[in-house]
């Protein structure tokens, strides 16, 4: 039986006809289709936390990668203390401020490798150890840090003969005290002591092992540079890769179980952690629509990425975790991506996660870590 196959579309509906011998039958098809998500890989995490009032979330999303990285090789899923990590660093910080004359940036931000480096130096603590909150606090709140580290600072790089914080390195630690505790030398976790040194063997958690990838055009292509951005206080390295192979890295990671640290710009508006996803609409004026209705995204290229990177466009707003692969009914990927902004809020959706089109990684993605064994293929160290 010959059969014709006609299709108009016009407004939001298309139209299709079926002419069969001497019968035409119409059928009206929605073009406008709302996300239906279903999953394709879904790698062990724990439970979406909550940074609070703090700009910490290098350290949440660093850890919350490393409690999956020890249960891949453990099978035991522990809650590793984000404070720990915090702590340490903001000494590192305010080393590298003082050795530099205060001029550099001096904030709550970090990188995922600040995390590695404090790990390296100083162990990991579970959260029953050292959790950083006082008294009943159950919210991070690190309003005062900043400004109280940055007072004792200032005031010994102008050599303040005034001041009487004349040893910034116990001033820094004794306000470090005030607001998040001090650790523990030692501590108990399931009946046997440790250290923080002691505990980090335990996890088998080596940081030597775990590289950050990125891709720009103003470095040479499988070479090691220091991105210049702002909270790359410590200098740390990126692996520079071909967009293609970027994308390839984070897909082929997640299909061997590894999951992934993620740095990215978070302060387009069709980020949206009330909807739970994060979209890049080809048409700008599909912004509000592209939240809730599958849209046409804009094809991202090298060179667009490399421009929206220059103009500040794109900069290092966030990090967050890379835990899975979902698609939509159109067979679209996206990654699962865990958040630090908790989940008990009306302006929080999707169980605290958001699902990331790969258009909107591609553009918007400053770097991800990975274990080196991931993407063995794509780096020639």
């Amino acid at each position: 039986m010959r059969q014709t196959l006609f299709t108009i579309a016009f407004l939001c509906i298309s139209t299709i006809f079926y002419a069969q011998e001497d019968t035409v039958v119409k059928v009206h098809i929605p073009t406008e289709q709302k996300y239906e998500f279903t999953t394709v890989i879904d790698i062990e995490a724990s439970a979406v936390k909550s940074q609070g009032n703090t700009g910490t979330c290098w350290s949440f999303s660093t850890s919350s990668f490393l409690e999956s990285e020890i249960f891949r090789s453990s099978g035991k899923m522990i809650d590793i203390s984000e404070m720990y990590n915090v702590r340490n660093a903001y000494m590192d910080k305010s080393w590298n401020y003082v050795m530099r004359q205060g001029k550099i940036q001096f904030s709550e931000g970090g990188l995922a490798h600040d995390v590695m480096n404090s790990v390296q130096k100083n162990g990991l603590q579970p959260e029953i150890a050292y959790s950083g909150l006082l008294g009943n606090a159950k919210i991070h709140n690190h309003a005062k840090i900043v400004p109280d580290l940055k007072e004792v600072l200032d005031a010994y790089i102008k050599n303040d003969k005034n001041s009487k914080h004349s040893n910034w390195k116990v001033a820094v630690d004794s306000i470090l005290t005030v607001h998040l505790g001090t650790p523990s030398a030692t501590f108990l976790y399931e009946g046997i002591e440790y250290n923080a040194m002691s505990f980090l063997k335990m996890t088998n958690i080596k940081p030597n092992n775990y590289i950050t990838l990125t891709s720009f055009l103003h470095q040479p292509f499988h070479t090691e540079f220091v991105l210049n951005i702002p909270d790359n206080f410590s200098n740390g390295s990126f692996y520079n890769i071909p967009l293609n192979e970027l994308v390839d890295g984070v897909d082929i990671a997640l299909d061997k179980g590894y999951t992934l640290a993620l740095d990215c710009d978070v302060s387009e508006k069709t980020f949206s952690s009330k909807y739970g996803v994060a979209i890049l609409p080809n048409n700008p004026n599909e912004t509000e629509k592209s939240l809730t209705y599958i849209v046409t995204e804009k094809d991202v290229t090298p060179e667009f990425r490399q421009e929206e990177f220059e103009n500040f466009n794109t900069t290092d707003d966030h990090l967050m975790h890379i835990v899975g692969l979902v698609k939509d009914q159109n067979g679209t990927e996206y990654y699962k991506v865990k958040n630090s902004w908790g989940t008990n809020s009306n302006r929080i959706g999707n169980n605290g996660y958001v699902y990331m089109s790969k258009a909107f990684f591609k553009l918007k993605t400053i770097s991800v870590m990975v274990h080196k064994d991931a993407v063995s293929d794509l780096i020639e160290l």
